[in-house]
């Protein structure tokens, strides 16, 4: 199955560099439709044209995006290996009341 997702200019260069091997969204009925072995084409917010395909290899499933920076490596999610990422990192990309409703997904990956 194929999925389209949308990505900001910064993790969609990591993924087009390879530094980026896993995808965190919400995991909500959207996202519990991918599968391993799914095909997902990820475009770019400002350039839309601009296209990755990858397969899913692993999907790692979390009660919240705490719990997944404390299992996944981070510098496979594109942070630094050092980096510190705060509690409330993915305030910003969804409301705190939809992460504690439907948790968190990093969803693995290979380029294709």
């Amino acid at each position: 199955m194929l999925h389209k997702m949308r990505l900001n200019p910064e993790p969609f260069a990591m993924i087009e560099n390879g530094s980026k091997t896993i995808e965190l969204r919400l995991n909500d009925e959207k996202r519990r439709m991918v599968s391993i072995g799914d095909t997902i084409e990820f475009s770019e917010t400002d350039a839309p044209d601009r296209k990755i395909r990858v397969e899913v290899t692993a999907l790692h499933s979390y009660s919240s995006f705490r719990e997944l920076f404390a299992e996944l490596p981070k510098e496979k999610c594109g942070f630094g290996t050092n980096e510190t990422v705060p509690d409330d990192y993915m305030d910003s990309f969804y409301p705190r009341e939809k992460q504690e409703k439907y948790g968190a997904l990093g969803i693995e990956f290979r380029k294709i």
